[in-house]
């Protein structure tokens, strides 16, 4: 019987997976990076369960068209609760990608560092991620502040100022000043965790 070219050996080693997917064209998979700590997996998890706002930010959607196509009797909630829903998906992301490690990097100097290197440019990011979260932190404190007190410093929500006027302004600054507390928190463990950690020397292949 004829071997086809496709065709795979029983024996092929599981490390070999990601040379037999570029062989065939196919990017290897990537392995997720683990959280760093475990405060950052609870947000993971947590942003997982977050997630859900998507769904019914979609969900209520498509109840709004069908009671005002189907029914004609537009809702006069629906629109502002898609908005915050979206919103503090999106203030919520901030906190995930920090603890998954998803976030924007330009790695051209980090790659090319040597271990000793590489472990103080760590502690430098951390440091300045520390910093600037704590500043962040501080004007989404005054921004809810002033969302959610009159002149007179009393407690009155900032509302939208339509029909439903709901308290979502000032619900949606809260939600922007949690996700960047947590961030914050992640970060300083993050500094703690870097300031500890000793250099890796690299690894040797034995032939």
């Amino acid at each position: 019987m004829s071997r086809q070219p496709h065709d795979r050996d029983d024996h092929v080693a599981p490390g070999d997976d990601d040379l037999i997917a570029a062989t065939a064209g196919e990017p290897p998979e990537e392995a997720p990076e683990p959280a760093r700590n475990a405060f950052d997996a609870l947000v993971v998890r947590g942003g997982r369960i977050a997630a859900w706002l998507v769904f019914i930010a979609m969900a209520i959607s498509v109840f709004e068209v069908i009671m005002r196509y189907a029914f004609d009797s537009p809702t006069s909630w629906v629109h502002e609760s898609v908005v915050m829903l979206v919103a503090a998906t999106f203030a919520l992301g901030g906190p995930v990608a920090l603890a998954a490690n998803k976030h924007i990097r330009v790695r051209v100097l980090y790659d090319s560092a040597g271990p000793s290197l590489k472990r103080w440019l760590d502690r430098f990011n951390d440091l300045v991620t520390f910093v600037f979260c704590v500043a962040m932190s501080y004007a989404a404190f005054v921004m809810f502040w002033d969302s959610a007190h009159n002149p007179f410093g009393e407690w009155s929500l900032e509302r939208s100022g339509t029909s439903w006027n709901p308290p979502f302004p000032s619900l949606a600054k809260g939600m922007i000043m949690l996700a960047l507390m947590i961030m914050t928190l992640q970060a300083l463990l993050h500094l703690i965790q870097s300031l500890r950690a000793r250099a890796t020397p690299p690894s040797h292949d034995r032939g």
